[in-house]
This record gives structure tokens, sequence and C-alpha cells, in this order.
């Protein structure tokens, strides 16, 4: 049995700097992951999928899932049979803008690899990723990185290990494609120099404000985490609706997220820290 961890990933910040001729969008972000997330366990066995978790009855009805496209990618690279019985817990939102299903892919990727002794960082495993989504480089090496293109060019960023986070979902998915189409398409500039908090900090989530369009509830969330005492950063990730604050201390966050629990106890938390 493999196990693996698909954490949770968040942009500290994110800026959109152009609309690209292939459709996509040219950004510049700044990748961080947590220490939780989904749990992706890879059994021998002929090849299967089931799922489990609190999140996992929302992508039952799909016939196909960034998992299993994964196992089929890696097959084709490597020119190896599509084996392994797949079992996903699915503890993350969906659509919720912290790479839950890239975080999955990446998973069952580096999984088959430990599986049949491929490195990491063998460039067949990059192209894998790469065609499945632009997050999904980001989520096999599960480090901090500055993303620029699609995000999957990457550059590694040291920095904030160990820091207190709190994740607040409060209960809407939002379309990716839908925000995107919603930016304004105004250049506001690059992620500036520093080390990763002090980027962080100067930069911007261009896509809050279409986010916010769609699902006004995220600035709710966003002021809700602001009113905390002791935070270092607040932002909303990716596309939302998920959005996070960084913390001083574990005691900070755990204050906040009991008090947004109680204000909110629909919403979905999580208490971690980055990896």
């Amino acid at each position: 049995m493999i196990v693996e961890t698909a954490p949770a990933k968040i942009n500290l910040a994110l800026h959109v700097r152009a609309r690209r001729d292939d459709g996509y969008h040219e950004i510049e972000t700044l990748f961080a992951f947590l220490s939780d997330g989904d749990v992706l366990r890879l059994a021998p066995g002929p090849a299967s999928f089931a799922l489990e978790g609190p999140f996992g009855v929302i992508l039952s009805a799909e016939g196909d899932n960034l998992v299993t496209r994964a196992a089929a990618a890696f097959a084709r690279a490597f020119d190896l049979p599509s084996e392994g019985a797949f079992t996903l817990d699915k503890r993350l939102p969906v659509a919720s803008g912290i790479g839950g299903g890239s975080a999955d892919a990446a998973a069952a990727l580096r999984a088959l690899a430990r599986r049949n002794g491929i490195a990491i960082d063998d460039p067949r495993l990059f192209a894998c990723a790469d065609a499945l989504g632009s997050d999904v480089p980001a989520c096999l090496y599960g480090r901090s990185a500055l993303g620029r293109g699609r995000g999957e060019r990457l550059e590694p960023l040291d920095g904030l290990a160990g820091v207190p986070v709190l994740l607040v979902n409060p209960g809407v998915a939002v379309s990716t494609g839908a925000v995107f189409s919603a930016w304004d398409r105004v250049d506001r500039g690059p992620i500036g120099d520093g080390d990763l908090l002090e980027r962080a900090l100067l930069g911007r989530n261009d896509l809050e404000a279409p986010a916010r369009s769609i699902a006004p509830v995220i600035g709710e969330a966003l002021a809700m985490l602001e009113g905390t005492a002791n935070t270092r950063l607040v932002r909303m990730s990716g596309s939302g609706a998920t959005c996070f604050a960084l913390y001083e201390s574990e005691a900070d966050r755990a204050a906040a997220a009991a008090a947004i629990g109680a204000a909110r106890p629909e919403w979905w938390r999580l208490e971690s820290t980055l990896a």
C-alpha cells in the first residue's frame, strides 16, 4: 500500500498579467502548501478508483476525474499497464481555489512513480503533470515556489514553513473559468522582490474582484478573517472561494477558528501549518 498526502495549495499572491492567444492566462503566483489535504491510497490490483471522505460524494457522480486521468497519462508516458486500486479520501472542498483536484492528480503521479521506481524529477513525470492542468506541476513538487507562465514555470522559494494558517470556505463552489472570464484584463504589474512574506504582502490576488462579483460571500469571509487578531496575511486563494489567514501563533489561529466557527458554523474551516 502506498499512501500520498495531496496537500492543499494556497496562492499567497496571484497576479494576472495577460490573456494569451491559446486561451490561457499569463500569471505570476506565489504557491505555498499546507501540511494537510486529501489522502490518496494506491493498492496492488486491477485498475479501479473509489471515493470516501466528507467531500467524496460530490465527486462520486463523475465518471472521470483527475486521479484516473493522471493514472492513464502515466501509463502512456512510461509504457506501463494501467494497474492499481486508488482510494481517495476527499477532505478538501471541490472547486474551492486550493488545488484539490490538481493535488489529487499530483499525488497519483507520485504514488505511481514510487511504485515503479521513477524519480520525482523525471521530465516525463513533469510532462504528465503539465498536461493535466496548470497547477499540477506545482502540486507535484508540493513546495513553495514562484510560478510563471500558466503557473507551470516554477522557481522554488524558501520561507514560512511552520507558519500557522486558517482556511475558510463559505460553502460556495466558484468556476475558475467564469472568474478568469470576468477579469478586467488590466495588468497591474509583476510580483516584487524580497523574502517570501514580503513578496506576498506587496502582492495581491487579481482574481478576488471578479470572484467576489460572482460570489459576494467571499467578501464576508475575508472581512471575518481580517477581524481576527495577529494576522500576518489575509487573502483569497486561487479563483476562490476559499480564503486564508496566516497567524503569529497556533493560539491565534485556534482563537480565530473558534470565533468564525461560532459565527458561521456552516462554513468549512481547516487549521493547518505551511509546509
